[in-house]
């Protein structure tokens, strides 16, 4: 088996209901869905663990292209195939190419901002949720540009029709899970979006994924980044 267990590379099982798992890296005990086949369990916050590391990436990117930007943290220690680390990469890459690109943001602030809500995803959302947590970061990307709260107009909107279409499209594209795939789909949707609502011009490039060797679960030529 590729990259699965982060303790003995086994395949993953998803329970059909929490149980108290105990994390083998923390030892933190809380209930959760999923484990390796035999029995391990990685809690989300070690998962994730060196996440912060891209706060110090995005803040010396000069680039308008959010791709380039998250293939870069994608080729970071901390990140692996799947995992709740790309609910916060997502809208981090976004948000490094918005501010590159001209958007009037406070960089340092929003990536902190981000950090704190994509994180709040945990793993395995896109399964038990129905909403996928790269989908759910381009929206909150939205969100912090737009300013949007729970009681604001055009920012309420806006964030969640980002949301929409990035799961749209995701959803038809069809399971089962790739964060990979998922964050490519979300960050390109952003950038059109972007573009039409705020007049920002990101940078789109081609995406031709280099992670299928890594993917257990790869959908080969379904996926519209197979090369």
């Amino acid at each position: 088996m590729k990259e699965e267990c982060l303790i003995c590379r086994a395949p993953l099982e998803y329970l059909e209901s929490d149980v108290l798992m105990e994390c083998e890296i923390c030892h933190k005990k809380e209930n959760s869905k999923t484990r390796c086949v035999n029995g391990h369990y990685v809690c989300n916050d070690c998962h994730t663990r060196g996440l912060d590391s891209i706060i110090g990436l995005c803040m010396e990117e000069r680039s308008r292209n959010p791709v380039g930007i998250i293939e870069k943290m994608m080729d970071m220690p901390f990140c692996h195939m799947h995992g709740p680390e790309h609910h916060v990469m997502v809208g981090a890459a976004l948000l490094t190419a918005y501010k590159n690109a001209g958007g009037d943001i406070d960089l340092p602030s929003a990536l902190s901002e981000m950090m704190n809500r994509g994180k709040g995803v945990p793993g395995g959302a896109c399964g038990f949720w129905g909403a996928c947590g790269a989908g759910i970061s381009s929206g909150m990307f939205i969100s912090i540009i737009s300013k949007s709260t729970p009681l604001s107009n055009e920012p309420f909107a806006l964030s969640h029709r980002m949301t929409s279409k990035s799961l749209g499209v995701i959803g038809e594209t069809g399971g089962p899970r790739c964060c990979k795939r998922d964050s490519f789909l979300s960050i390109l949707s952003a950038i059109d979006f972007v573009r039409e609502h705020f007049g920002v011009e990101m940078e789109r490039p081609e995406v031709i994924c280099r992670f299928s060797a890594r993917n257990n679960q790869c959908i080969g030529k379904r996926c519209p980044f197979s090369g």
